[in-house]
């Protein structure tokens, strides 16, 4: 038996506002999309276009609060990137950096609802 990665999920609170932050932060294009068929719920799956890993992000229409509530925030997601340098000035021109380890060498970014992604250089 062998278990592989599928996807990782996000529910977001404002669809296309989070499609846009995915694309122009990351590249991160739309694969698929569910609509449920009493229009209660959303999911899009992201891909990168490279590898066979998914990023849904469910959008709920009965979700009646502001933002979801992320505890401390210690869950992750991780994007390596070719060029370190343009990416980290693309990412202070969004005002996105919410995080940057300089010791590590990697930073964090901010998406609308408040999740953190890594961001590594390539090995």
């Amino acid at each position: 038996m062998k278990f592989t990665f599928a996807h990782n999920n996000f529910n977001v609170t404002d669809l296309e506002k989070s499609l846009k932050f995915y694309e122009e932060a990351l590249g991160l294009t739309e694969a698929r999309r569910k609509n449920a068929s009493d229009g209660s719920f959303t999911l899009v799956f992201l891909t990168d276009g490279v590898t066979p890993h998914r990023l849904e992000l469910t959008w709920l229409r009965d979700w009646d609060k502001d933002s979801y509530n992320l505890g401390d925030n210690e869950f992750h997601l991780a994007f390596e990137v070719d060029d370190m340098d343009a990416a980290y000035k693309k990412h202070s021109e969004m005002g996105c950096i919410c995080y940057d380890n300089k010791e590590m060498g990697v930073y964090f970014i901010v998406d609308p609802d408040g999740y953190w992604i890594e961001i590594v250089p390539a090995k």
